[in-house]
C-alpha cells in the first residue's frame, strides 16, 4: 500500500504540472490503470471490467476510450457512455486521481483497523486459552495455587523450628504415681470411669492440684480395663469454660455446633450456590465415644449449660435452619442426615471447677458424680518439688523443698518456682546447672523477683497464750486459720461495761460475741457487763458464718480467767446460748488448713464427725458436744486428747 501511495504522489505531481502532450497523458492513464490493478488485483480487475462491460474500452488504442474505461472502473458507474474529448481528459484524470486517493486512504484505514481487530482477537483468544488451562489445572490440583502453596511452605518451615520443651511439659505427671496428695480423689475418679457404666463427673478443688491431669490419665487407664466402653482411640476433648462463646441466635456455637446459612453466613460455595445450609459439628460430636473435659465449667453461660444438659440426655445434638428444605433434591445426603437424625454426641462429661458447688447448675450436679480434690499440704509440695528435680536431673540444696512449700499450696506454682530457679542456676553456670545445683539463694531470688509472700502467715506453737485462740475458716476449697484475740478490763462503772468487735468481721460474728457472753455467764457466773471487752480478728478478716462462735467464747474466757490456751490447737463450731457446740460446714477444708498451719489438735462439733476425712494423718481431731467438754481438751495436757479416725 505504501508503494501505491508513493507512486500516486508522484503521479499527482505530474498531473499538477498539467502537461498537455498526448504522450504524457497516455503515460498518466497507464499509470492510473496500474494503480487500479494494484488496488483491486489483476483477477478482480478483469471481473470488474467484465461486469461493467469495459474490456473492449481498456484494450482500445484510443486514449479517450481508455479514459472512459478508467472512469467506469474507478467510479463503478455503468451509465457513463460519453467518450470524453481530449481537452477534457486532464480534468477527468484529476477527478479519477482524487477518487483513487480516497480509495487508498480508506483501504489504509481499513487495513489498520483490521490489524488492530486481529490483534485484539488474538489477545482474547490467548486469554481464553489461558483461562481454560488454569481451570483445568485447578480442577486437577484442587484448591491450591501458587500463593497458598507458598504460605503452606512457610508454615512447614516454621514447624521445623522448635525451641526446647517448656518445664511444664517435662514436669507434668505422666502417671498416677506422680500425682501427689490426691489418692482418694484418683480412686474415686477411676471407680466412676473404669466401669461398664461410666458416669458424668464434676471435679471440685483449688487450682494447681491436678484435676485436668487426673482426668486425662483416668481415660487412658479406663481404656486398658476389660469391659470398659472406651475404645483404644477414644478421644479426650479439652476446652475451657471461660473461653466458650456462643450466639443465642445459633450463628456460632463451638461447643454444640451451629448452622451456616447460605445467604448471610457464607456456607461452602457448592452449598451456597444451591441455597443449602451447612451444619458445623461441635466439640460434643468430636468427643463422641470419649470424654469431653470442660475446665472451669462454673464459668460457662447458664443458658449454654442448659443446652448441654439436653445433649447429655439425648446423646445427640440436633440442628435447625429455615433454609433447609427436605424436598430439595440438591441437598447432600450427609446434610440431610444431620438435619433429620442429628449428630451423635455420646460422651462422658468431666467438668472441673474451683467454684463452690452451690455455684454450679443444680441440674448438672444432679446428673454427675462429685469428686473433691484436696488442697496440697506442705509435705505434698515438698514431694512434688523433689519429684520435679529428679525429672530435671538437678541436685537440690536440702532446704529448697521446704522453702518453696512455705510460699504456695499449688503444685503448678511450686513447679514454676523450681523451673525459674533452674533457669537462674543455668544462667549462673553459663548454660549448665553444675554440681552445685539449685540453692536456697536461687529460690529466694525467684521469690523476691516474683513478689511472693508466705502462704501460711500463722504457724502453730506449743506455747500457751492468754486471750488468744485459733479459729478456722474456709475460702473456696482452701481452709485457713483465723487468729482471734481478746482483752478484758474492769469497767469504770460497774454494770456499764462495753463489748467492742471488728466492724469488718460481719454481723454473724458479732452475734457470736453476744452468744459467747451469755454462755460465759452460764458457765462461770461472771456478768460481762462489769467489764470492757475488746475482741479482734487479726488481719481484719470477714467471718460469713457462725462457725467462729466457739473460738470467740474461748478467747473471752481465757482473757477473763487468765488461763493460757495452747497455740497448736484450733477450734471451730457454732455456739448456742445453752452451751452446745453445733455443726458447721467445710470441716474437711478446715482440718487441712489447720494441718497446713502446723496445728496439733482440731476441736470440731460432734455433729461433724462423719465429715472428718478417712485416713487422716498428722493431726488429732476431737469431736465435742458442749463447751464444758471442749474446755477439758483445750486446757488439758497433750496426752489427754482423743484421736478420731
Amino acid at each position: 500500500m505504501k508503494v501505491f501511495l508513493e507512486k500516486f504522489k508522484g503521479l499527482k505531481g505530474d498531473a499538477g504540472t498539467r502537461f498537455k502532450g498526448a504522450e504524457q497523458l497516455r503515460r498518466q492513464v497507464n499509470a492510473l490503470f496500474g494503480l487500479v490493478a494494484g488496488i483491486y488485483g489483476s483477477d478482480k480487475l478483469v471481473l470488474r471490467a467484465g461486469k461493467l462491460n469495459v474490456l473492449q474500452l481498456m484494450r482500445s488504442e484510443r486514449l479517450e476510450e481508455r479514459v472512459l474505461a478508467l472512469q467506469k472502473l474507478v467510479f463503478e458507474d455503468p451509465t457513463l457512455d460519453t467518450v470524453p474529448a481530449v481537452e477534457e481528459i486532464p480534468a477527468i484524470l484529476e477527478q479519477i486521481e482524487e477518487e483513487i486517493a480516497d480509495t487508498l486512504a480508506r483501504r489504509t484505514v481499513e487495513e489498520e483497523l483490521e490489524k488492530k481487530i486481529n490483534e485484539k482477537l488474538q489477545q482474547r483468544h490467548e486469554e481464553y486459552v489461558k483461562e481454560i488451562k488454569m481451570q483445568v489445572l485447578k480442577e486437577n490440583a484442587g484448591p491450591e495455587n501458587a500463593q497458598t502453596l507458598k504460605k503452606l511452605a512457610i508454615l512447614e518451615k516454621l514447624d521445623q523450628k522448635k525451641l526446647a520443651r517448656s518445664a511444664m511439659e517435662i514436669l507434668r505427671p505422666s502417671s498416677f504415681d506422680e500425682l501427689v496428695g490426691q489418692e482418694r480423689a484418683v480412686k474415686s475418679l477411676l471407680a466412676r470411669l473404669a466401669s461398664p457404666f461410666p458416669q458424668h463427673i464434676l471435679l471440685y478443688g483449688p487450682p494447681g492440684v491436678g484435676k485436668t491431669t487426673a482426668a486425662r490419665l483416668a481415660l487412658e487407664t479406663a481404656k486398658g480395663i476389660k469391659g470398659s466402653p472406651f475404645a483404644k482411640d477414644a478421644p479426650f476433648v479439652e476446652v475451657n469454660g471461660t473461653v466458650l462463646r456462643w450466639d443465642p441466635r445459633e450463628v456460632t456455637n463451638p461447643l454444640l455446633g451451629s448452622v451456616h446459612d447460605p445467604i448471610y453466613q457464607g456456607a461452602r460455595r457448592d452449598l451456597a450456590e444451591t441455597g443449602v445450609p451447612e451444619p458445623k459439628l461441635g466439640l460434643v460430636t468430636d468427643a463422641h465415644g470419649g470424654i469431653l473435659f470442660i475446665d472451669e465449667i462454673g464459668e460457662m453461660d447458664p443458658l449454654l449449660q442448659n443446652k448441654l444438659l439436653k445433649v447429655l440426655e439425648d446423646k445427640r445434638v440436633y440442628f435447625e435452619s429455615s433454609y433447609y428444605d427436605p424436598h430439595d433434591s440438591s441437598v447432600p445426603r450427609y446434610v440431610r442426615k444431620i438435619f433429620e437424625e442429628g449428630a451423635p454426641a455420646d460422651f462422658i462429661l468431666i467438668g472441673a471447677t474451683t467454684r463452690d458447688p452451690a455455684d454450679i447448675n443444680p441440674a448438672i450436679r444432679s446428673r454427675c458424680a462429685e469428686i473433691y480434690f484436696e488442697p496440697l499440704t506442705p509435705a505434698d509440695i515438698e514431694k512434688i518439688v523433689r519429684q520435679a528435680a529428679e525429672k530435671l536431673g538437678v541436685v537440690l540444696e536440702a532446704p529448697v523443698p521446704g522453702v518453696i512449700s512455705q510460699y504456695t499450696i499449688e503444685g503448678r506454682k511450686a513447679i514454676n518456682i523450681l523451673a525459674d530457679a533452674y533457669g537462674l542456676a543455668c544462667y549462673r553456670g553459663g548454660g549448665q546447672v553444675g554440681e552445685q545445683g539449685i540453692t536456697v539463694s536461687d529460690i529466694y531470688e525467684v521469690i523476691q523477683s516474683s513478689r511472693l509472700s508466705p502462704y501460711v502467715l500463722r504457724s502453730a506453737s506449743p506455747e500457751r497464750e492468754v486471750g488468744k485462740v485459733f479459729g478456722l475458716g474456709v475460702l473456696g476449697f482452701v481452709g485457713s486459720v483465723l487468729e482471734i484475740e481478746a482483752v478484758i478490763f474492769p469497767a469504770g462503772n460497774r454494770g456499764q461495761g462495753s463489748i467492742r468487735f471488728n466492724d469488718t468481721a460481719g454481723s454473724m460474728a458479732r452475734d457470736s460475741v453476744f452468744n459467747a457472753a451469755s454462755v460465759i455467764r452460764k458457765v462461770t457466773g461472771e456478768d460481762l457487763s462489769h467489764y470492757d471487752v475488746h475482741i479482734n480478728v487479726v488481719g481484719g478478716g470477714r467471718i460469713d458464718g457462725p462457725s467462729a462462735g466457739v473460738a470467740v467464747f474461748l478467747a473471752i474466757l481465757s482473757a477473763l480467767q487468765e488461763r493460757g490456751i495452747p497455740q497448736d490447737v484450733a477450734v471451730t463450731g457454732e455456739l448456742s446460748i445453752q452451751g452446745r457446740v453445733r455443726g458447721v460446714g467445710g470441716i474437711a477444708e478446715k482440718i487441712y488448713g489447720a494441718r497446713q498451719a502446723g496445728m496439733r489438735r482440731v476441736i470440731i462439733p460432734a455433729e461433724n464427725k462423719p465429715d472428718v476425712p478417712a485416713g487422716l494423718k498428722g493431726i488429732e481431731v476431737i469431736p465435742v458436744h458442749t463447751v464444758e467438754e471442749m474446755l477439758g481438751y483445750v486446757f488439758s495436757t497433750p496426752d489427754e486428747g482423743v484421736l478420731v479416725s
